[in-house]
Order: C-alpha cells, then structure tokens, then sequence
C-alpha cells in the first residue's frame, strides 16, 4: 500500500472517529475525556486547543496525557494538557473557598474572600456562582442555616445554637427562622413537636398517594406502592408533629391533587411549604416554570438557574423533593432524552410524561 493510500485510510479513521468532531469544534466540554496528538509537530492537545487544525491523517487520540507522552509526544504550550483544566483549577478554587466560609466563625466579606483566593471580587463572584450555582453570601448562610440545624438537634439551648451557628443577632436569626427551619426553633430542637400536619392517603392510577399540609401549604405529595409505607416516610420527616387525619375539607384537597395526576393540564395551584436549602428551593423553582408536556434536561436546567456546571447538585435536589407533581421533577431527563431516576420510580416518571404529552 502506497502512502498516498495509507494517508488517505487514516484520514479516513480519524474523521470518523467522534472524537475528531470534538476536535474540529475545539469542544470544551471533552477536555479531560482524551486527548489528540499531531505527528508532524510531535505535540499533544485537549480536545479545546485553539492551535490550526492538523490534518486528520497525522492526527491520534490518547485516553490519558501520560500515554500521549509515552507515545513519544510533548505537551502543547498553548492548552498545556499536561495540566488541570480551567474548569478543574476553577472548581478546586471553589472548594477552597467553601472549606474557608464553613470554617470562619462569622460569615467572610467579599473583600474577604477575594484577598483569600487573590481574585478581584467581581471575578470570584461570577465563578464562584458558575461553579456552585449560589453567591457567596447564599452559600455562606446555607451554611448558616445547616450549623444552626445541628446546634439545635444537640439539645441546647436556642440562643447557643444562633451564636454559635454564626448569626450576629438573635433578630437576624428570628428573622429567617421560618424560612431556614420551616417552624420556630423550639419546635425544630424538639423534632416539630406542637406542629399540626394534616395529611391523608387516597389511590391513583399511579398507586397509593399521600397529601399532607402544614399551617404553611402542602408540605408533601409521595406516590408509592404502599399506603403504609407513604405513612412511615411522613412520620420520618415529621417525627415529633401531630399528624392529623385530614377533614372532609382536605378529601377535597386530594382529590384535587388526584385529578391533576389523571389530567395534567388541569392545573396544580396550591400554596407549597417547601422545605430545602438555597440551592435546594432555586432549582424547585426553577421545576416548577416548566411547562405542562415539556421536559428539560439536568443540564439545561442547571443553565436555567446560572449555575451551568451544578447538573449533578441539580439532579440531587430533585432526588431530594418531597412534593411530587406539584414540584414537576419528572419533567427532567437526560441530555439524550432518555428517562433516568426519579424517587417514585421510572415507570411513574414515564406514566406522568406520557399524559402530559397526550392532555
């Protein structure tokens, strides 16, 4: 075989090969997944290198930097493979930052922050809600919120627990109690005692569902199997309120939760007492503009609330939400297309789209 033929089939291999397409695009989003050398230049580069595209005869594809060197390659002085990535030097930035505020005995300043990463504070900012979809402040009194829900649980006494949870004041906390707890402190440090949750069971064509609502708005909607287990799961979130039988009036309430299950674009228009973090309830919001017969995908929806590279934190916190169809998280997909995990089960998850789609 002559080179000319031998250039030729390798051109060929590497132009179908998809990684070459990650190539010509200068993607990104493959950088860390392989790496191409060129042989002409005997240099290696990520996927995003903005170097002049080689011609795909001369072209190899490496899963690792290390088996580009050891195939006699030197790194690229543009992209500098043998390095992190600027979205991994980015995150690793982050997580030091995170580390700094959880640690800091009140909540740092911007100013603060910046001095620490040597970052302007614009720049910190815009990535440090790039990579954890929060500012800095949300993220420090999430923070705030979860110290005080620990200090609570050990059993002492409320305005220890402010303090030492980092809240300046015991007003400033009392000001976001509701919002961070859900309930007063008191009734948080005693497990909900004194708390009223109204709730009760009815059927579907979806299985068992449970209803339940607090002096706030619906606090749950679980589907499952069993209406026992629906009933555990409540008593679990909820170990020390007074679970109440729902009244005539809350059959009404059921019913009409049930009839939005069999008729989507009935509407669901109820107040909600959502119970999650900042990042938590941002991306529940975020669910719930998603229209009726439309999907979105983790990642898409994790550009919708700024936070484009969060699509894994997204997809826990629709792991994480209690108030099914009313908070729309089977209206997430994969990127794909395909039906990936939901809490009440994929057959469920397909069920709700598919009616969506013919209502």
């Amino acid at each position: 075989m002559n080179t000319t033929i031998k250039n030729a089939a390798r051109a060929a291999a590497t132009a179908n090969d998809p990684r070459w397409a990650a190539v010509l695009a200068r993607d990104a989003k493959a950088d860390g997944g392989f790496f191409y050398s060129v042989k002409t230049t005997g240099v290696y580069c990520r996927p995003s290198c903005a170097a002049r595209t080689a011609k795909p005869e001369n072209v190899s594809f490496h899963t690792t930097a290390a088996d580009a060197e050891r195939a006699g390659f030197r790194p690229c002085k543009r992209c500098k493979p043998d390095q992190l990535t600027l979205a991994a030097r980015r995150a690793a930035q982050v997580a030091d930052l995170c580390r700094f505020i959880e640690q800091a005995e009140r909540t740092p300043t911007l100013a603060e922050l910046a001095q620490h990463a040597r970052l302007s504070a614009y720049h910190l900012h815009r990535v440090f809600k790039a990579v954890t979809g929060l500012t800095p402040n949300a993220y420090a009194a999430a923070q705030r919120a979860q110290r005080v829900r620990r200090e609570l649980g050990r059993g002492g006494t409320v305005t220890d627990a402010i303090y030492d949870a980092g809240y300046n004041s015991s007003g400033r906390f009392y000001e976001e109690a509701d919002r961070v707890l859900g309930m007063t402190p008191s009734q948080y440090r005693a497990g909900g005692v004194d708390t009223d949750i109204h709730f009760a069971i009815g059927a579907c064509t979806l299985g068992a569902i449970l209803v339940a609502r607090s002096e706030r708005g619906v606090c749950a909607i679980l589907l499952g199997d069993d209406p026992a287990a629906l009933a555990h799961e409540l008593e679990d979130r909820f170990p020390q309120a007074r679970l109440l039988g729902g009244d005539a009036g809350f059959e009404q309430l059921i019913a009409h939760v049930v009839g939005f299950v069999e008729a989507p674009r009935l509407g669901l228009d109820l107040p909600l007492d959502m119970r999650g973090t900042a990042f938590q309830r941002r991306v529940w919001q975020a669910l719930r503009a998603i229209p009726v017969g439309q999907t979105v995908s983790y990642g898409e929806l994790a550009n919708k609330i700024g936070a484009p590279t969060s699509a894994r934190a997204v997809a826990r916190a629709c792991a994480a939400n209690a108030l099914a169809i009313a908070i729309p998280c089977h209206r997430v997909v994969r990127a794909d297309g395909g039906l990936s995990g939901y809490r009440w089960g994929v057959e469920r998850k397909r069920a709700l789209l598919e009616r969506e789609t013919e209502s």
